[in-house]
């Protein structure tokens, strides 16, 4: 079973034939702006959820752990996400405050990796980023927590059907 199974994998594609160029000459010296033109055609293709991501955190025995989130903004403070204090992710963050993103585009063949500190933003900023979720009724969650992952790595990839796969990376210092 197990050969059956690795030959069923490796007959999966990878990829579709017919996908993008990226030139990294071409690229904005700034991450977050590639970041959005690469998310403006990820929708413009289709792909379902463009916006959600896995994010990696570290737990007390320095084990990653990942989940699928949803980018909630990206500005000054950095590349925005929310979870309660509580989950095993708030903890997480709490005790290493620290994450890694990963944003995947398959129809596109392209990936953003994100990588960076996190900080709490303001209980206000939480507050309203509770409000306005669809699930919500009105009642205020005090353990709901908005963060700001401030990136000090943002690497963009772009796969190529001939495997001459091209990546960009950004490293950014960090704030002192």
């Amino acid at each position: 079973m197990s050969e059956t199974f690795r030959s069923m994998l490796r007959s999966l594609p990878d990829f579709p034939a017919d996908l993008p160029v990226f030139d990294p000459a071409s690229a904005p010296e700034d991450p977050a702006e590639l970041f959005r033109v690469w998310l403006d055609e990820a929708l413009a293709a289709g792909v379902p959820q463009p916006h959600s991501f896995s994010l990696a955190t570290v737990g007390a025995e320095g084990m990653p752990s990942s989940r699928m989130l949803i980018l909630k903004n990206l500005d000054a403070e950095g590349w925005h996400f929310a979870s309660s204090r509580l989950s095993r992710k708030g903890r997480e963050l709490t005790e290493h405050p620290v994450a890694a993103m990963n944003f995947f585009w398959s129809a596109l063949g392209r990936q953003v990796r994100v990588v960076g500190p996190v900080v709490e933003l303001s209980a206000d900023a939480s507050a309203a980023d509770w409000s306005e979720r669809p699930s919500t009724d009105g009642t205020p969650n005090p353990t709901w927590q908005l963060y700001a992952l401030r990136p000090v790595e943002v690497e963009f990839w772009q796969a190529d059907p001939g495997r001459k796969h091209v990546r960009h990376r950004y490293l950014i210092p960090a704030e002192g």
